[in-house]
């Protein structure tokens, strides 16, 4: 029933066996320190703070281009905009102000990462009109939360991340 090894085929040795499985490894140095650093949470808790007012200016534009009659998708791409100028401005003078380095470098890394945090926003937008079903505010209010963890770490680790020295 069960093909039987090879004679060439080595056996897995009895200290292989008695190994336990899925030992689990210790958390690395970095992350625990990361996570017990209290800039770090301070620099969240701003981020999370400039985002809040970028999320009330990118409904706010939302529903207003909504009712000059844009579509949908273009309203969401405008609001955007507005609010990552907004975002970008105060995330480099306060959130991440020991950080700043070249404008044209830093800006225009933040503007690849606000780029794919818009497509992910504007494909979850889609997903939750045309398929869940949701009006179109409330479906951009939930997709711009959605995309906020992806925008935070891009810019984070790649735009606004410490110079090497």
């Amino acid at each position: 029933m069960f093909p039987r090894p090879e004679e060439k085929e080595a056996l897995p040795s009895l200290a292989t066996v008695a190994r336990p499985a899925g030992t689990l490894q210790p958390p690395r140095p970095r992350l625990v320190a990361s996570l017990l650093s209290v800039r770090n949470w301070q620099q969240l808790g701003k981020f999370c703070v400039v985002g809040a007012i970028g999320y009330l200016i990118n409904l706010a534009v939302y529903d207003a281009l909504l009712h000059e009659g844009l579509h949908y998708l273009v309203a969401a791409t405008c609001s955007f905009f507005v609010a990552v100028t907004s975002n970008y401005t105060w995330n480099r003078l306060w959130t991440f102000r020991e950080h700043r380095g070249h404008l044209g470098i830093q800006g225009m890394r933040f503007f690849l990462v606000s780029l794919a945090a818009l497509g992910a926003n504007l494909l979850v937008l889609h997903l939750l009109i045309a398929y869940a079903g949701l009006g179109r505010l409330l479906a951009q209010a939930i997709a711009i939360v959605f995309v906020t963890p992806l925008n935070f770490v891009g810019n984070k680790l790649w735009s606004f991340r410490r110079r090497q020295l």
